[in-house]
């Protein structure tokens, strides 16, 4: 699968990487995200603990392994052209997911660390009826302050926040504002915080996306 022709930054034209049932016989689609310094194939691993018989996998590839070249919590400018081309891709395999038939309430945005925060922003910044939207270890992008001003809504979108409260590089706050967001937006939010040090994905969160996966209407 290669992404429409519009290019211009520095993520278009990379590979993406699929797992699970082939595009074109599939019912439903979950968009995986890497984070910074991992590869596709990285967060694609992650498919083999989310089974299903109907779904496809797409995992792009960050051109250098990395989404931006800052923390997600520095200036938007200082983090383009990296957070528009990473959209825009995310953009292209949405849209080629619709086009082959699948509705976006089948479509699941995943995301990890700094593919969290893209696939968040993402959402936030397209906002329809999603499958899901699954932030592992992340949250809206750019500094305190940011205006949160996203038009649409997510119409009762499924999504889920899970972050350890003492996770080096995303803040507590930072979730619990992302979480206040897609409210707004009207999704259906669901916030883990875990006492467990460390950035990383637990069982319990794989769980919570499974039943995002098994939710899917029509799958």
């Amino acid at each position: 699968m290669n992404p429409s022709p519009r290019a211009a930054g520095p993520h278009e034209g990379q590979p993406i990487h699929a797992a699970g049932v082939p595009l074109e016989r599939a019912q439903a689609a979950m968009i995986m995200v890497h984070g910074r310094g991992a590869s596709a194939d990285d967060i694609l691993s992650l498919s083999a603990e989310l089974p299903h018989p109907a779904v496809a996998f797409l995992a792009p590839q960050a051109a250098g392994h990395a989404w931006y070249p800052r923390s997600f919590l520095s200036p938007l400018e200082s983090n383009e052209p990296g957070i528009s081309s990473g959209m825009a891709v995310l953009r292209d395999i949405v849209d080629q997911v619709m086009r082959t038939g699948i509705p976006s309430e089948r479509i699941i945005l995943l995301g990890f660390s700094q593919g969290a925060c893209l696939a968040l922003e993402y959402a936030a910044r397209h906002a329809r009826r999603y499958g899901g939207v699954a932030g592992l270890s992340g949250g809206l992008i750019g500094p305190e302050g940011t205006p949160r001003e996203y038009g649409g809504s997510l119409e009762g979108t499924p999504v889920f926040l899970g972050c350890s409260v003492q996770d080096p590089h995303i803040p507590e706050s930072r979730v619990r504002l992302t979480q206040e967001v897609f409210r707004t937006l009207g999704a259906e939010v669901t916030m883990r915080l875990y006492r467990e040090p460390g950035h990383s994905v637990n069982e319990d969160e794989v769980e919570l996306v499974r039943g995002m996966v098994r939710s899917l209407p029509g799958v």
